[in-house]
């Protein structure tokens, strides 16, 4: 599937020459300590006892009632340490920076969930840690801002561009640049130059596997949101490579950000819509113009609100391995409240983008089938969000 960092056409390296030596020095410690059985046994020692893990797969026994179709399951990320799958990623990185010597740590953030999972595990190292974040996600997340500062982190706002999660990852760029011998950039989802799709592939897979043992037999459906692709790529990841051919089984559903409109320009809608081009240091589908600029993306998702997408899902969509759907702002909203009034679960507006697609799925399945949807997070940070729309 992949060589060198790419996946078919897609990934790369397209970064200022003074990045290259730091992400040859970070694949190089991640070929070595990926397979060290003592780095091993600490990220997974971590992961139960401090994340939390294994998270519970969760038979939703009122929704599957509602659609009488197949079993609907969900797998429950939002029960980690922090409310998101973000944290898996971020406890491998930060154990990767330890054994690089790298003291100083920095990210981007959108929804914030990433901002405080990497503020959580440096205030667990003892790390110095910055988070650049959009003005206008800062206002909708106010939640996650103050929490990652109570942990001990400098949130630094951006309000260059649309002051939205491409924005602050063009910043944190700079910043690396700036600071390369001491820092160590924890990108947060599947996207960026190589080896970070790999690694963070990596590190999140630990979501399929756990799938795979839990439900003894695969799914019919696995469904989960996509934004960058971080919680998409956990839970297919470990599917897609006992693959030997393009007939996948099961059927992988990744769900990108509608927005308000697919004609208008107002959604997020990367794979669906977008064409190939560069954009923080990879190649990989886009939303941009007729001239190749970089289109402003819209989601009422802080999360999924981002006009690029991971390389891998971009092989994966000319593969037909995975399919992509679009769902709505108001379709999102409208599973936010089902999940939360059906089963006593409040979901992230990301995860309940994934949610909303069941109604699209569901009159097509059976009730001997199986149907997994990756609750990616909880809305607690959503909130005021929902509030506002009332």
């Amino acid at each position: 599937m992949k060589s060198k960092g790419y996946f078919g056409n897609y990934g790369g390296v397209f970064v200022p020459e003074t990045i290259i030596p730091a992400l040859e020095e970070l694949e190089i410690a991640f070929i070595k300590y990926s397979k060290d059985k003592t780095f091993k046994t600490e990220f997974e020692n971590l992961l139960q006892t401090y994340v939390g893990r294994p998270t519970p797969l969760y038979f939703a026994n009122r929704l599957t009632e509602h659609y009488s179709k197949a079993k609907i399951f969900l797998k429950r990320e939002d029960l980690c340490h922090t409310g998101a799958h973000k944290i898996n990623n971020c406890i491998g990185q930060a154990l990767l920076a330890k054994r690089l010597g790298k003291r100083r740590i920095i990210a981007e953030t959108g929804a914030g969930q990433h901002g405080l999972a990497t503020a959580t595990v440096c205030a667990l190292f003892g790390f110095e840690c910055e988070i650049y974040m959009g003005k206008v996600d800062i206002k909708r997340q106010e939640l996650n801002v103050f929490k990652m500062q109570l942990l001990g982190a400098k949130v630094i706002p951006v309000e260059s561009g649309s002051q939205t999660l491409k924005d602050a990852t063009n910043e944190a760029i700079r910043d690396w640049i700036t600071n390369i011998k001491d820092t160590h950039y924890i990108i947060g989802s599947t996207v960026g130059p190589h080896p970070y799709p790999t690694i963070v592939s990596f590190f999140q897979s630990v979501i399929g596997n756990e799938l795979k043992k839990q439900l003894k037999k695969d799914p019919t459906y696995i469904v989960a949101c996509v934004g960058g692709g971080s919680n998409s790529m956990g839970i297919f990841y470990p599917y897609l490579n006992n693959v030997r051919t393009y007939h996948v089984k099961p059927k992988l559903i990744g769900v990108e950000a509608g927005g308000t409109s697919l004609k208008n320009g107002h959604n997020a809608a990367t794979l669906t819509l977008g064409k190939p081009g560069i954009l923080h240091g990879s190649y990989s589908y886009l939303l941009q113009d007729k001239n190749g600029m970089i289109k402003e993306a819209h989601s009422i998702s802080a999360g999924l609100d981002y006009p690029g997408v991971g390389p891998q899902h971009s092989y994966l969509k000319d593969k037909n391995m995975v399919q992509y759907k679009t769902i709505s702002d108001k379709e999102a909203i409208e599973a936010f409240y089902q999940l939360s009034k059906l089963e006593g679960i409040i979901p992230a507006i990301e995860s309940s983008h994934a949610l909303a697609y069941l109604k699209y799925l569901m009159p097509k399945t059976k009730k001997n089938e199986t149907v997994v949807v990756n609750l990616s997070g909880r809305g607690d940070k959503d909130i005021n969000t929902v509030k506002s729309l009332k």
